[in-house]
């Protein structure tokens, strides 16, 4: 009874403050349209600078393959020197640059046509999404005109390509999936890191000192009513990732249900030990920003791979509750129920859980000191 009634104290303190329901269910819609709509890792559009010494029909089927894809908008230049006035201006991105002797060389089988790309490599990223584009487009092109002319295009090699869990290659399959990570780490720390600094401040938390309560049924308390308002917004997140962004879930719902509990445990956990050690809710706030939102989206692979970040910092991301979230994430929705996956990662999330939940449990004190 002890419990279901500060259960119910906290549940009637999140209905008359609208802020952690706006935590819970407002902010991820807004990262969500953010980050859905706002951010991808695709190139659509690149501006092309296009330059033939001496234009002639070669020239110009090839330049009308790079029209025709979606990837890029297409300038043509007179010359190399106004295209890298253009390049230089962050006019284009790129320049594609054919020399008078390309045409003679095409249709001579003994030489090969040489074809000169520029690319701004500024964003090191993108540079290398323009190079296999271009590559992509000559490729077509070249198939395309030896079709016409009646022969079989030969390579030395065959390549087939075929990918897997995200065929499309669409960044927001990628994308939206890890956000929910974020998403769930920022609403777990944010909602439980201002319950007992809110309590400090207001000078309520002298009365559930005196009050019977056992330090497990304080916990208790405050964790469960946070715990089933962040999985509404874990409900609202899933929801919007599969009708909204078409984003595939092919594994089991339950199997997301239970590990995003488990994750959830834990983010709370970090933000019940955060407000445990703040007493102010802005420090509580900002230190829940910093330790939980700041690493779990640069150190968690949602957007930055692990494997390329130094050793040092590899060893700091397996702290990291999120970046296990991350690859169950990416696993449950876009492969399916790997379990040589899932069960690790859980396994992680456990043991992170029962480690702040720990520490919280020794910090906490029915004492005002």
């Amino acid at each position: 009874m002890r419990l279901l009634g500060l259960i119910r104290k906290e549940a009637l303190q999140i209905l008359r403050d609208p802020s952690s329901i706006a935590i819970a269910f407002l902010m991820p819609v807004i990262l969500l349209l953010l980050f859905g709509y706002g951010v991808s890792l695709n190139a659509k559009h690149i501006p092309l600078a296009v330059v033939a010494d001496a234009p002639d029909a070669q020239s110009a089927g090839l330049f009308a393959a790079f029209r025709h894809s979606q990837y890029f908008y297409v300038r043509t230049e007179p010359d190399l020197t106004h295209a890298r006035q253009a390049l230089r201006s962050r006019q284009v991105q790129a320049i594609v640059h054919l020399s008078s002797d390309f045409s003679a060389a095409l249709m001579n089988t003994n030489r090969q046509a040489p074809v000169q790309l520029i690319v701004n490599g500024v964003d090191a990223n993108q540079a290398r999404l323009i190079q296999g584009y271009v590559t992509a487009a000559w490729q077509g092109w070249m198939v395309a005109r030896t079709q016409q002319q009646g022969h079989e295009f030969k390579t030395p090699v065959a390549l087939s390509t075929r990918v897997w869990f995200n065929p499309e290659l669409r960044s927001r399959d990628y994308l939206v999936p890890g956000l929910i990570a974020v998403i769930m780490t920022l609403i777990g720390a944010l909602l439980t890191a201002l319950v007992m600094a809110r309590e400090w401040e207001r000078g309520t938390l002298e009365a559930l000192m005196v009050t019977p309560l056992r330090l497990n049924e304080l916990l208790l308390g405050k964790l469960i009513p946070y715990f089933v308002l962040g999985m509404g917004g874990m409900a609202l997140s899933v929801a919007m990732a599969v009708w909204l962004f078409d984003v595939p879930l092919r594994g089991s719902l339950w199997v997301l249900t239970l590990t995003s509990a488990i994750f959830l445990i834990t983010a709370l956990g970090m933000g019940l030990l955060i407000s445990i050690m703040a007493r102010n809710q802005f420090v509580a706030s900002l230190l829940a920003i910093i330790t939980t939102f700041l690493p779990a989206f640069m150190l968690s692979g949602f957007i930055f791979d692990i494997g390329s970040m130094p050793n040092w910092l590899q060893v700091l991301t397996h702290v990291i509750a999120a970046r296990y979230f991350v690859v169950i994430l990416h696993t449950v929705f876009l492969a399916g129920d790997v379990w040589p996956v899932i069960l690790p990662n859980t396994l992680a999330m456990l043991v992170l859980a029962a480690v702040f939940l720990g520490i919280s449990r020794r910090r906490i004190r029915k004492s005002l000191e």
